[in-house]
């Protein structure tokens, strides 16, 4: 795999933080058979992953963490992605405030048996807080070496960008990554209250300061899998997330460029979502190590500009590739 760096603070020191360019999310693994969980997880170390999605709010899914890294002792080698302060996780009210934060990372250390979080997200955002005391509390934990990098997971790029204008303004440590949805079909609705979709402005912010962008639900829920039509309206949430002429049309795409790639077309939206114009990354869900070796093929693959322009309905003209 070829990694990526996120820019981090290490015993007061700058250092590159690396992440695969697959992130095995951990939400589900409270469903699974606990030796397919582990299973998974040894999987994705053997094929080069290191970089592991998880949150306060996937209790489970840090407990497993914490004790898998402990029986196996790898914790050196395995980068952590966590998030706190979402708004619905076990208290009233909203939650994206300092006394928040610190609450949900302490739990979070403890369940995943580290005394450090390699890259820590805000899972939600809370417009109504000022970002100048949310950032000068997560630095005082960067200070403390709890937390070795910040980002934010579901922020608009308005509020991103304010935050990070405050940290240059106050000589505070900025948000080095960010986390939102980004995938092949576009969201209609977020799926989720409170989440964040990859628009225009946001791509095009990426660009401009190449911040690594970690993107969930990079395959889209499965919408490129063929277990969806647009005759099959069953599963409401993904009619009403994702189905629209236009993702009906890059799904065609998708395929086309399958058949002559030789691959699925799931396996080409994965790509898409790893062959931006800045540095990314793809938190994968996979239930079985089959898929998550069909998200390994996906992640190989080479994707130039023009093909991904022409996935996302950006351009008309078919590639050379497709006219050859």
């Amino acid at each position: 795999m070829k990694y990526l760096t996120i820019d981090g603070i290490e015993n007061q020191q700058p250092v590159k933080i690396e992440v695969s360019p697959l992130i095995l999310g951990s939400g589900d693994f409270f469903q699974f058979n606990p030796e397919n969980v582990t299973k998974m997880l040894d999987t994705f170390v053997e094929i080069g992953g290191n970089t592991l999605d998880t949150a306060h709010q996937y209790i489970r899914g840090e407990e497993i963490i914490g004790q898998w890294m402990k029986e196996r002792g790898n914790r050196e080698k395995i980068t952590i992605l966590t998030k706190g302060a979402h708004n619905d996780d076990g208290e009233p009210g909203k939650r994206v405030n300092p006394q928040s934060i610190t609450k949900d990372l302490f739990e979070s250390l403890e369940r995943l048996q580290t005394t450090y979080i390699d890259l820590y997200a805000l899972h939600r955002d809370d417009e109504e807080v000022e970002v100048g005391p949310i950032l000068e509390i997560l630095n005082e934990h960067i200070k403390a070496g709890r937390i070795k990098a910040i980002g934010v997971s579901n922020w608009t790029t308005q509020r991103l960008e304010e935050a990070n204008v405050y940290a240059k303004e106050h000589n505070l440590i900025p948000f080095t990554f960010n986390s939102p949805n980004l995938s092949l079909a576009k969201c209609l609705i977020p799926r989720w209250p409170g989440c964040v979709s990859a628009d225009e402005e946001m791509v095009h912010y990426h660009e401009n300061h190449q911040l690594p962008l970690l993107a969930w639900s990079s395959q889209a829920g499965g919408f490129f899998s063929g277990a969806f039509t647009p005759e099959n309206r069953e599963n409401q949430e993904m009619v009403e997330v994702y189905y629209s002429e236009e993702n009906w049309e890059r799904f065609d795409r998708a395929k086309e460029l399958a058949a002559k790639l030789g691959v699925t077309p799931i396996q080409v939206a994965l790509s898409y979502v790893l062959n931006q114009s800045f540095p990314t990354a793809a938190i994968i869900g996979p239930e079985k190590v089959t898929e998550l070796m069909s998200s390994f093929k996906g992640s190989q693959l080479e994707l130039s500009h023009d093909i991904v322009k022409w996935l996302d309905l950006r351009i008309a003209e078919k590639p050379v590739l497709l006219n050859s």
